[in-house]
């Protein structure tokens, strides 16, 4: 007899006294560590993901490998009540989004119909949801070109996606995927680049079982008609001005894998301008969806050229000065009083300059005097010599030159300071 023979015959782990009570044990320490609750929390990018989400567009989160891409989606399903699909791009063939053909009973007849794959078969039957293609950037190039279709025309073969599902994917640029791809300029002129990053309030509050809550818009009725009138002029209006970013296809094949204008992106814009304006969200989550949309060149030039419309009508001030109501922003109240001078000297009248001085006035009791010394040097500079100095004048003239003091103060100090720092050299 071998002395393996004497060894007693090993125990199987079930048999082990209390290890299902352990294992259970460990169960209910994995449930508390799962167990999360949300907060309303203000969150830029989670806020522009619902937005694009609501407005029904296909979004492309970018971000580093774990920096929580799919946790979000997973919370903004939940929160959503929509069911979540997950696809990993990357580990199917082309075939599973254009569809698997299959033979009928009579295919010269009746053709070879393109079978849809399971995942898409139980959304249509859910009628709604949120089809996340996770891994984009690692799928090759010809999964991407069988993914056109799925996200500009919801089809997977000849299935249709129903109304109610929704469109997110997520990538790591290049450069952190494994085997990565530069995503092709056609899938990607279809996306809502949003960049994904963290914040470290919100990791540490979420590590602690908080995590911010994804809320959808809260679109006013009756700012809807206003909020689509808006985004048409807003965005017409941009595009006639700046005709060439109507359709820009950039130089570089990294650039091209990301953000660009076309007319499709333009369109994209311009709903989530309509959007946004109908939610009244802030600047900063606007400023992510355009840039999102058309790239962040052309997505700048549009907010500025929305600032400018923001600007109140010079001959509306000109006509009511003390009932003018003139933006807060800085560069906003500095640009409205340019305007406003500009419209006195192309049409100088003395009632007109006379308005000008008290439009002047009302932006010293409602804000920065700082911002007066231009626009009152110009306005100064319009006198005629028949025209008599304005009350306003008078009550304009020491902030003025107090101002003026300042501004000369600055100026002397920093070229003493200048003039220390060359001498430093010197020695």
């Amino acid at each position: 007899m071998t002395s393996a023979a004497l060894l007693p015959a090993p125990v199987p782990a079930t048999d082990v006294p209390g290890t299902s009570a352990q294992l259970a044990l460990a169960d209910d320490l994995l449930t508390l560590l799962r167990t999360t609750t949300t907060e309303p929390r203000p969150d830029e990018q989670l806020e522009a993901l619902t937005v694009a989400v609501a407005a029904d567009l296909p979004v492309l989160l970018w971000g580093e490998p774990g920096i929580g891409k799919t946790s979000a989606l997973t919370q903004l399903a939940a929160s959503l009540g929509l069911p979540l699909t997950t696809v990993i791009a990357s580990v199917h063939e082309p075939s599973d989004f254009s569809g698997l053909p299959i033979l009928g009973d009579d295919p010269a007849v009746q053709g070879v119909p393109m079978a849809p794959p399971q995942w898409a078969v139980e959304l249509v039957r859910a009628g709604r949801g949120l089809l996340f293609l996770d891994e984009l950037s690692t799928a090759t190039p010809a999964v991407q070109a069988a993914l056109l279709r799925v996200v500009l025309e919801r089809r997977v073969g000849t299935l249709q996606l129903p109304p109610g599902v929704r469109i997110v994917a997520a990538a790591n640029p290049p450069a952190s995927a494994a085997d990565g791809w530069e995503l092709s300029p056609p899938l990607a002129n279809r996306f809502v680049h949003l960049h994904w990053v963290h914040e470290r309030e919100v990791v540490v509050r979420g590590l602690g079982g908080v995590w911010p809550r994804a809320e959808l818009p809260h679109l006013a009725p009756e700012r809807l008609p206003e909020a689509v009138a808006f985004a048409r002029r807003a965005v017409c209006g941009f595009l006639r001005a700046r005709p060439a970013l109507i359709h820009r296809l950039p130089s570089t094949e990294t650039r091209r894998g990301g953000a660009w204008p076309s007319p499709r992106s333009w369109q994209a814009a311009l709903t989530l301008l309509a959007f946004g304006t109908a939610a009244a969200v802030s600047r900063e989550v606007l400023a992510l969806l355009v840039r999102g949309a058309v790239g962040d060149g052309p997505g700048l030039e549009l907010l500025a050229h929305l600032d400018r419309m923001d600007l109140p009508d010079p001959e509306t001030l000109l006509a009511d000065p003390a009932s003018a109501e003139l933006p807060v922003r800085g560069d906003l109240r500095q640009a409205a009083l340019d305007a406003v001078v500009a419209a006195v000297g192309a049409r100088p009248e003395r009632e007109r300059w006379e308005a000008a001085w008290a439009v002047l006035a009302r932006a010293l009791e409602t804000g920065a005097p700082d911002l007066l010394a231009a626009p009152a040097t110009t306005l100064a500079a319009l006198r005629r010599d028949d025209w008599e100095v304005p009350e306003a004048v008078e009550r304009l003239a020491g902030v003025v030159g107090i101002v003026r003091r300042a501004d000369r103060s600055v100026a002397r100090a920093t070229a003493s300071a200048e003039a220390g720092r060359t001498s430093a050299v010197r020695r």
